[in-house]
């Protein structure tokens, strides 16, 4: 794993935009998806999994969601297990899925949103899928080269795995792959999200990326720089109110965006 500190938003912009030079296609296409964390210190932990809190109940969870959670507009078109887990992901479960996002400046987003963390050295995880990609079990890569994916869709994983005992099974060495959900609301769509999954309710993302010799990335952005950061990205338009569609995401932004500066 490479760690960078950058120290201008003009550096920020370089290296979260560094190799995104697509020469097949001849466009800027990035392989990296992007991660935002508001202090450095901290690791990226899925709920599940924090402190250990949830990793003997996982099975618990998703059954006690389904089972209370049918009847509820939307859930009706829900088919599969990757389906479920990422709708449960969404409303807060607790779940082996970690957030990320196709966007750098989302990630930015995340990373500056709370003010009680801008006095804090904020951290961006960039992972190339390519090279995450090329330790898949076979059947995994052999679904991303008949869909020619990059990907993963809830489809695509339960053609290979229709429950999580045979997506763990799958391998025997930790793996990590990206999920696009479903597009369950105008959150997921704005935020240009995806998840990561691995193949066992205990095993850390963060021990797997710090192992990783290519295709992942952490920049460190201190905390003088975070106003700096935050203050473009609200004259971008990357705000509460366009990431969180409604009055909520609104109510947020207006109570961010007027609040005096603390530090």
């Amino acid at each position: 794993m490479q760690e960078q500190r950058v120290t201008s938003w003009l550096e920020l912009q370089e290296v979260l935009f560094a190799g995104s030079w697509n020469e097949p296609l001849g466009r800027f296409r990035t392989s990296f998806v992007f991660r935002g964390i508001p202090d450095a210190t901290l690791d990226l932990s899925a709920t599940l999994n924090r402190q250990g809190a949830f990793v003997r109940h996982e099975r618990d969870l998703l059954r006690a969601f389904r089972k209370y959670a049918r009847g509820v507009p939307g859930t009706a078109q829900l088919t599969s297990v990757w389906d479920w887990l990422a709708l449960a992901q969404h409303h807060g479960m607790p779940t082996r899925f970690l957030d990320w996002t196709f966007s750098p400046y989302v990630a930015l987003h995340f990373m500056t949103e709370r003010q009680d963390y801008l006095d804090k050295d904020g951290a961006i995880w960039c992972v190339d899928y390519h090279q995450t990609n090329q330790q898949l079990p076979g059947p995994l890569r052999e679904q991303l080269r008949l869909e020619g994916a990059d990907v993963f869709t809830a489809e695509m994983l339960a053609s290979v795995a229709g429950d999580l005992p045979t997506f763990d099974g799958l391998a025997e060495h930790p793996f990590v792959l990206f999920f696009e959900p479903p597009s369950l609301d105008a959150r997921i769509v704005n935020q240009f999200a995806l998840f990561s999954v691995m193949n066992g309710p205990g095993l850390s993302l963060n021990v797997f990326l710090g192992h990783q010799h290519r295709g992942v990335r952490r920049l460190i952005v201190p905390a003088a720089l975070k106003w700096e950061v935050r203050d473009k990205l609200d004259q971008a338009n990357i705000t509460e109110r366009v990431l969180f569609p409604g009055l909520d995401g609104l109510s947020r932004w207006l109570r961010r965006y007027y609040g005096p500066r603390l530090r």
